[in-house]
């Protein structure tokens, strides 16, 4: 299908203008693009202050005159100087971040000729940006001055990213596309802000693939989308984000959930597929656990990126799709490959760009922020706020900043807990009970995945929380213990004597009841409050 050419541009109060039948004896840039032979214009966004209607109204009579085929459409841009670099800066920005763009349908043209020399930089700027995402048209009058001669006419690209006089704008921008990248998380990491500010000079300047490595929960799933909403943003990108876990893929069904198939390719194939990747044609693939994918599915994958084309399984021609790669693995790719499991040449392609993404129990400081981010964001999904008290939040944070939060899941973990306590909030408010049970919520789930032993649920209820955090993790775990056998003997002799057998038979007598009651009063129990 060929695309609609849509022209943007300012009216050019001087080149434009010319009043009577001579009028046509003149090169007029605006009109003189509708001449050309070679070209149909679609649509001209005309941008005018207001101030020249009369002009306006006649180069729309003339332009349906030359070309009926061509709709002008007025737009009113909000400026007082036409020389005043912010005004018209920001009224080409708000114009430009407002206007349904569809690229795939429609090839923007912004034409540089008319407006002044802050307009035509500016336009130039917005290009660049690519907040208008079209090329640059400049026009020239022809040779001799000849009635109903069009000139000519240039597509043309040029770098403009040294105008200092906007630099703040663009360090604005650059802030913002930051912001976008954390989802407006404030974070405290130095190292991560310097990695997410490099993220995003790379997804605005580079096609290459990129590689995100990190533990389950280190948040690059959600990284890879948010460089897909920026690119979005700036009309880099017009198809859709594709997310895949490769380590659900297995088998025959990779390849073909991959990369399509034919219909009768396999048992089973009773019509055509298209694939994942041909859905993100146009858009971001984000391959999760790229590691886990089979070697000839790697080497299909090397082929379709490098040459943006590739064979549905069973297939005997080529399809195209042209993506951009972003590939998660919390494996080492460099043990994969020097152990044969994972391609060299697939490995150096998506190596290009690479960046750890630190586990949450290595961003402590970013703790805090990130429980701001999440319970703001419950509210919005429940309809309703939830907040911390003030001793209930300092006594998560410093449980969640201690070396007893190893935060195995990393920020899924977080995100969990805060959304548990949340939904038990009395009132909307977050208090010391609701801490008290995520805390024991959490050290259960991490002693279960840890193989530790497990402390019964309500040792904090039997201890109180400011005792428990004064017994080291060593004392807790061999007191979780003897409490688990002293409920489950009938009495305090008979848990006393199962405890200490061994160091029983060694002696003639010994009172093990006594033993046992000595060891529960160390920690102000007794065997009513134990077996109760």
């Amino acid at each position: 299908m060929t695309k609609r050419t849509v022209i943007f541009g300012f009216i050019g109060t001087q080149l434009d203008s010319g009043g009577g039948g001579r009028r046509w004896e003149k090169w007029r840039p605006t009109v003189a693009l509708t001449q050309q032979a070679d070209l149909l214009v679609h649509r001209i966004e005309l941008f005018h202050s207001g101030r020249h209607t009369h002009l306006l109204d006649q180069l729309r009579a003339d332009i349906g005159k030359v070309s009926p085929e061509t709709q002008v459409r007025p737009v009113e841009l909000a400026i007082e100087d036409p020389w005043d670099f912010g005004q018209v800066y920001a009224a080409l920005h708000d114009h430009a971040r407002g206007y349904a763009f569809r690229p795939e349908e429609e090839e923007y043209w912004v034409h540089i000729t008319t407006g002044t020399h802050v307009a035509q930089i500016c336009l130039f700027l917005m290009v660049e940006a690519r907040y208008i995402p079209g090329v640059l048209l400049q026009t020239a009058p022809p040779k001799k001055q000849q009635e109903n001669q069009p000139g000519t006419y240039a597509l043309i690209d040029l770098d403009l990213s040294r105008y200092d006089i906007i630099a703040r704008r663009f360090a604005r921008e650059h802030a913002d596309a930051v912001s976008l990248l954390k989802s407006g998380i404030a974070t405290r990491n130095a190292r991560f802000n310097k990695m997410i500010g490099e993220i995003e000079q790379v997804a605005l300047k580079s096609r290459a693939p990129m590689l995100l490595m990190g533990p389950t929960g280190a948040g690059k799933s959600f990284l890879a989308r948010r460089v897909f909403d920026l690119k979005k943003v700036r009309h880099q990108l017009a198809g859709n984000f594709v997310e895949v876990n490769c380590a659900t893929l297995r088998g025959e069904g990779a390849g073909s959930a991959l990369f399509g198939h034919v219909k009768g390719a396999f048992t089973g194939a009773a019509s055509e597929r298209a694939g994942l990747l041909r859905s993100a044609d146009k858009g971001l693939l984000f391959l999760d656990e790229i590691g886990e994918l089979g070697l000839d599915e790697q080497a299909m994958l090397l082929k379709a990126v490098e040459e943006k084309r590739f064979l549905p399984m069973g297939g005997d021609r080529e399809v195209g799709s042209d993506f951009q790669l972003i590939a998660g693995t919390n494996r080492d790719l460099r043990v994969e490959v020097a152990r044969g499991r994972f391609r060299e040449d697939l490995y150096a392609r998506v190596n290009l760009w690479t960046y750890e993404l630190p586990g949450l129990a290595q961003r402590a400081e970013d703790i805090a922020p990130n429980i701001d981010y999440l319970l703001a964001r419950h509210s919005e999904e429940a309809g309703a706020q939830a907040r911390f008290n003030t001793e209930a939040r300092e006594r998560y944070l410093r449980f969640a900043a201690s070396a007893e939060a190893p935060w195995r899941g990393n920020f899924r973990d977080l995100s969990a807990s805060i959304t548990r306590m949340a939904t038990l909030a009395e009132g909307g408010r977050i208090g010391d009970a609701q801490v008290t049970g995520e805390i024991e919520r959490l050290r259960a789930q991490w002693a279960i995945e840890a193989g530790e032993p497990r402390a019964p649920a309500d040792l904090e209820a039997l201890l109180g929380a400011p005792a428990l955090e004064q017994i080291d993790l060593f004392d807790q775990m061999q007191l979780a213990n003897v409490i688990s056998v002293c409920r489950a003997e009938r009495n305090l002799s008979q848990a006393g004597r199962r405890l200490f057998a061994a160091s029983r038979r060694a002696k003639e007598s010994a009172n093990d009841a006594d033993r046992l009651r000595k060891y529960l009063s160390r920690f102000g129990l007794d065997w009513k409050a134990v077996t109760a």
